[in-house]
């Protein structure tokens, strides 16, 4: 295919969102003919087609309809894999020796303009990958990094474009850092702003998550253009596409499986992630003699649930696989408990935690082993049980013939 390329079409935080991908798919790969086709990163990672898939489908849509990523904190890993590493630009990841970890730039001819493309994670953002999957791995001011940059390639360049996984937040604030910056494209943050928003001369602009829009910039007289939109269901998937549509649909079926009866006051309704976390937090409190449980809000995603929940229901509702452990409580924050929760939710966000207020001198909670190994002091042992198996036991009541062996 004989590619013109006028415009940049963005993605990001699809999360592995495929139940309803065709529109998603169909539209890329039609606009690939004009479009330069970027993702603002975390394409990996919230469902159940990456549970059981391992990544193979997002690996399979990146390679085949996009251009340049930019590495998300979900899925870190992978966008170090062959295929996948070529494409991704970062300005401001490096490791222990100071090398760059991606390539910082690409300079691409859009509408007849040149037009630098780079990229940065946020340090927020970074600091929430697993620990064990960053070693020797390091972050650095975006803004910094992109200036940089920019003194480095100016002279080769029309227009510079950022893929930033941010925060919408934080872009405004990096546009304003950054005023050489022709259009920001956003990531992380699932907000409902999306923009374009004008930052003096900057552009920043969003499309929608979980592969629901798209956001699309192109030169426009002297400066650019940006806007957002919803992908359109045009129909059927192109033949090229035919290997991505059963493999999509194989793990499809799996996800049906029905694994009990939604309990009335989850059923009909989006899931509070705040709400059922908090009653997940209350029965592990009691049930498993904790001296105190610590979670983690963004361990889960709201999902609107009907009478039955699904194998899919579930994994979309706690897609991260976590392990409850017990962890050490890190040695400043021992004594300052208050301390301890205002630095997690710094850095992971909004808490659940039982008993409420924690109780004096203990040095040990029950946890997830992600914020054990990350942001804790490490695990002491596995609790032998998932985070998604305690969040089951609270919104389904089994299927009756779960129920009677678990009699027998």
């Amino acid at each position: 295919m004989t590619r013109r390329l006028r415009r940049i079409t963005a993605t990001t935080d699809v999360h592995s969102s495929f139940d309803s991908a065709a529109p998603m798919l169909a539209y890329l790969h039609e606009a690939r003919s004009e479009s330069l086709i970027v993702d603002c990163g975390d394409f990996f990672e919230g469902t159940g087609y990456y549970r059981f898939g391992k990544g193979q489908i997002e690996r399979d849509v990146l390679t085949s309809l996009y251009d340049l990523l930019v590495p998300g904190n979900h899925g870190w890993p992978h966008y170090f894999e062959p295929g996948l590493h070529e494409m991704t630009v970062c300005a401001n990841t490096a490791d222990d020796s100071g090398k760059p970890l991606f390539e910082r730039v690409r300079i691409k001819r859009i509408g007849g303009r040149r037009v630098a493309v780079t990229g940065v994670i946020g340090p927020q953002a970074f600091n929430t990958i697993p620990a064990n999957q960053r070693p020797g791995h390091h972050v650095t001011d975006p803004a910094q990094a992109l200036r940089a940059v920019m003194l480095e390639h100016h002279h080769r360049t029309d227009a510079w474009v950022v893929l930033s996984h941010s925060g919408f937040g934080e872009d405004l604030k990096l546009a304003v850092a950054c005023p050489f910056a022709d259009v920001i494209f956003a990531g992380h943050c699932h907000s409902d702003s999306y923009g374009p928003v004008h930052v003096g001369d900057t552009l920043v602009v969003k499309g929608r998550e979980l592969g629901a829009g798209y956001a699309v910039a192109e030169p426009f007289g002297v400066g650019w253009a940006a806007r957002t939109a919803s992908f359109p269901d045009n129909g059927r998937l192109p033949g090229e596409l035919g290997g991505l549509k059963e493999q999509i649909a194989f793990i499809g079926r799996m996800l049906t499986a029905s694994l009990g009866t939604v309990n009335a006051p989850y059923r009909g309704i989006e899931l509070d992630r705040h709400h059922l976390l908090q009653e997940v937090a209350l029965r592990l409190h009691g049930g498993l003699g904790a001296d105190a449980v610590v979670l983690n809000e963004t361990a889960l995603r709201p999902v609107r649930l009907g009478d039955q929940l699904a194998l899919g229901d579930l994994l979309a509702i706690e897609p991260f696989e976590n392990q409850l452990a017990h962890a050490f409580l890190p040695g400043p924050y021992a004594e300052d408990l208050d301390g301890l929760l205002a630095h997690l939710t710094e850095q992971v966000g909004p808490l659940a935690i039982a008993p409420r207020p924690l109780p004096e001198g203990i040095r040990f909670v029950l946890t997830t082993d992600y914020l054990a190994d990350t942001h804790l002091g490490g695990r002491t042992h596995q609790a032998g049980l998932r985070l998604g198996q305690a969040v089951r036991r609270t919104i389904a009541t089994p299927l009756a013939e779960e129920k009677g062996e678990a009699t027998r």
